[in-house]
């Protein structure tokens, strides 16, 4: 068995549900039939993509005033979605345990469509994730969120060798952090910004992503998360 194995597997896992074709697929007939039927079966995001970002964002104030409302949490709400997912929202954070975006957002059981991975780098198999999420689920804002004092950030910066596979995300911060090394200023919370702009241009590389967003049906945002009052601010 070779390194590429587990990466396949995950990447198989995730396609399942639409079959073989993958999210590439987009531009098929047979991918289109998929979609509609997925369409059919779920009850997508009925908010615009404005909406969507101001419905985060006023979760995100309830927080950070100990006003919080838990919607989405009950035995019903488990219930009504065991079958099929709707979530308004994508978000690509950080794999910090102090960032759980359903509880900084103030939101619920399939709200938002989590995909967490140390540094919220862009990988292959963080774009299928996000790819699945708003072309075939809907989801009208995707937001990539940094967050201050972040680690995967400050081991880049720092840049020094670091033991197994950790450094892998690591090399995926250093362009972030080579725009900022002559910028005033904190170098760790520069690069935590630097770096939530670099992986949305990483993105703008998927057509799924990129067709969506241009016809209006999708907004892309990035967001910093701060450690110290919990306000969740738009960098992007």
């Amino acid at each position: 068995m070779n390194d590429d194995n587990p990466r396949i597997d995950r990447r198989n896992f995730l396609m399942g549900s639409i079959g073989t074709l993958g999210l590439a697929a987009t531009a098929s007939p047979l991918f289109g039939r998929i979609q509609s039927a997925q369409a059919a079966e779920l009850p997508l995001s009925s908010l615009n993509p404005d909406e969507a970002l101001q419905k985060l964002m006023d979760g995100n104030q309830r927080f950070v005033r100990h006003q919080l409302q838990h919607p989405d949490q009950t035995e019903a709400r488990v219930h009504e979605v065991s079958q099929a997912q709707h979530p308004f929202a994508t978000v690509l954070s950080c794999a910090d345990s102090r960032v759980p975006a359903e509880i900084v957002f103030d939101q619920g059981i399939g709200d938002i469509f989590d995909v967490r991975i140390a540094g919220n780098i862009v990988t292959p198999e963080s774009i299928g994730s996000i790819e699945y999420a708003v072309a075939l689920l809907g989801t009208p804002v995707l937001m990539i969120l940094g967050h201050e004092r972040c680690g995967a950030v400050t081991a880049a910066v720092q840049n020094t060798p670091l033991p197994g596979k950790i450094g892998t995300f690591v090399e995926a911060i250093l362009p972030a952090v080579e725009r900022i090394k002559n910028q005033p200023g904190d170098a760790v919370d520069n690069a935590v910004t630097a770096n939530v702009q670099y992986q949305m241009e990483l993105l703008q590389r998927s057509s799924l992503i990129t067709e969506r967003a241009e016809s209006g049906q999708l907004k892309i945002v990035g967001g910093r998360y701060d450690l110290d009052t919990g306000t969740v601010q738009i960098i992007a």
